[in-house]
């Protein structure tokens, strides 16, 4: 029996890409099933599959794991040729550490610059002083793997890990809102932009037809279309 991921709208769902383009990247196959957030039965459907009513959720016949950081775990255990964290054991702790990091941080950010595929690049107003501070702590964060550990490939760890898995809805957040970056945060998200992964999914979220104003600074405002993806 395949790999059943549960996710959210691809457009909105941010916890819902990391495990998803994660998986993809990496070549382990699965079957996925996208449970609107926005919906009256949406909350009764997640608990159908996880205790804590969220996505998403990973399937494995009986085994049900939820929060991302986690199901990559699991499919880095059970798929160890993807090899989905490095080889090298100094790389693979520190991977560990900024995938936490984003796992427990960066509220201001998440908050203040919602992940949306479909709005048109554009800054927003004036960014809180705590939402700068995390912007400047993943581009340090960033410059640092990539320094370090980046050698081998144009990732943070040369090669795709579950850190980049971690931080893709970051790189997304950075070119819908057009933050200002340094040239290798450039050149590092244009690497995440180019994977394959990354244009399916941003194909399916263009294409979906749901609408949450919450998530939305301009709900009426244009939408990028999906021949523009």
């Amino acid at each position: 029996m395949p790999l059943k991921l549960i996710i959210g709208n691809k457009n909105y769902s941010s916890w819902s890409m990391r495990p998803w383009i994660g998986l993809r990247a990496a070549g382990i196959p699965f079957e996925e099933e996208v449970i609107p957030l926005s919906l009256e039965d949406s909350k009764a459907r997640m608990l159908s599959h996880s205790p804590a009513g969220k996505v998403p959720v990973l399937i494995d016949g009986d085994v049900h794991v939820w929060e991302s950081l986690a199901i990559l775990e699991y499919a880095a255990e059970k798929f160890r040729d993807a090899h989905l964290w490095p080889a090298d054991t100094n790389a693979r702790a520190h991977a560990r550490a900024i995938s936490a990091e984003m796992h427990a941080g960066f509220a201001a950010l998440r908050n203040e610059c919602q992940m949306n595929m479909w709005r048109p690049p554009s800054k927003r107003a004036a960014l809180s002083a705590d939402a700068q501070a995390d912007i400047a702590r993943i581009q340090a964060l960033w410059t640092e793997a990539r320094q370090r550990f980046g050698a081998e490939g144009p990732f943070l760890f040369g090669k795709f890990t579950a850190a980049d898995a971690m931080y893709a809805p970051v790189v997304s957040r950075f070119e819908t809102y057009a933050i200002d970056v340094t040239p290798p945060v450039a050149a590092y998200m244009q690497a995440m932009i180019a994977l394959p992964a990354w244009a399916e999914w941003r194909r399916a979220a263009l294409n979906e037809p749901w609408v949450i104003a919450a998530y939305e600074d301009h709900p009426e405002g244009p939408r990028l279309k999906a021949d523009a993806a």
